[in-house]
């Protein structure tokens, strides 16, 4: 009698709407993410600490369909913002890519909400021929802390490449451009998006093929009190919700929309 009682209690529990389930969750979430990164998220501009883009639309769309807060939070560098995540400070990270030593500290929500190539950038008119990576061994590269092209890569430019970290792709940019470096690895969409805001436009080629295809996840740190089974399995399936129906198309539509209103 008290296993079908357990059992029955489990199923009820199950069903309950997520208005019922807070007092053991929260309704008030803060989220943080790269701010850098446009058409993903960016900075609105002036004063108002806003941050805006495809990643946002995602954010806030979740947040309404679970009917809660999620307070998306410039937080600075993309290095703080993992820090952050890392030590409790935030709950979730807005767009991360996976890799295994991450999980030490959060629990990536799968399906990953976008799918992002990263690629290498060279000055324009350069002579080297490139067709893999290992094209790169005997080159110097430049790319941004804490930046990962997802768990492959990073352990094969750990063991085979020349890299040198800098703080933002601005400055890896900027490297590049005055022949401090060979390449750049980075993105593609968010460094054509950055490359037109800070001036290279034209400058710098983008190579084939890429070096990885990465999906882009919402995480949450383990040690947000936030942090619940429940939460994770609403989280993965309203996700996966929209990904069915369309809505990561039409955010990232958006994203690269809104990009071109900031700039102009």
């Amino acid at each position: 009698m008290s296993r079908r009682f357990l059992l029955l209690s489990l199923c009820v529990f199950s069903l309950l709407p997520l208005s019922a389930l807070r007092a053991s969750e929260c309704s008030v979430l803060t989220a943080a993410g790269n701010v850098e990164y446009s058409p993903y998220l960016w900075r609105q501009g002036g004063d108002s600490g806003e941050v805006i883009g495809a990643n946002r639309l995602v954010i806030d769309e979740i947040a309404r369909r679970l009917d809660i807060t999620i307070q998306l939070l410039d937080v600075g560098s993309w290095a703080r913002a993992q820090e952050m995540l890392k030590r409790g400070k935030v709950d979730l990270m807005a767009g991360i890519f996976y890799t295994e030593p991450r999980t030490m500290y959060m629990n990536y929500i799968s399906p990953a909400f976008f799918k992002t190539a990263s690629v290498v950038w060279r000055k324009s008119n350069t002579q080297a021929s490139y067709n893999s990576r290992d094209d790169l061994i005997d080159l110097h590269g430049v790319t941004v802390i804490n930046n990962s092209f997802g768990q492959g890569f990073d352990e094969y430019a750990k063991e085979k490449l020349n890299l040198t970290y800098v703080p933002s792709l601005g400055q890896a940019f900027l490297m590049l451009d005055r022949g401090r470096a060979d390449y750049v690895l980075y993105e593609k969409n968010p460094g054509l998006a950055y490359a037109e805001l800070l001036g290279y436009k034209g400058h710098f080629d983008v190579l084939e093929p890429p070096i990885s295809a990465e999906g882009l996840h919402l995480a949450i740190s383990k040690k947000s009190k936030c942090n619940t089974a429940i939460l994770r399995k609403r989280l993965a399936l309203v996700i996966a919700d929209m990904q069915t129906e369309g809505f990561m198309d039409q955010a990232l539509s958006k994203g690269f929309e809104n990009w071109r209103l900031f700039l102009d």
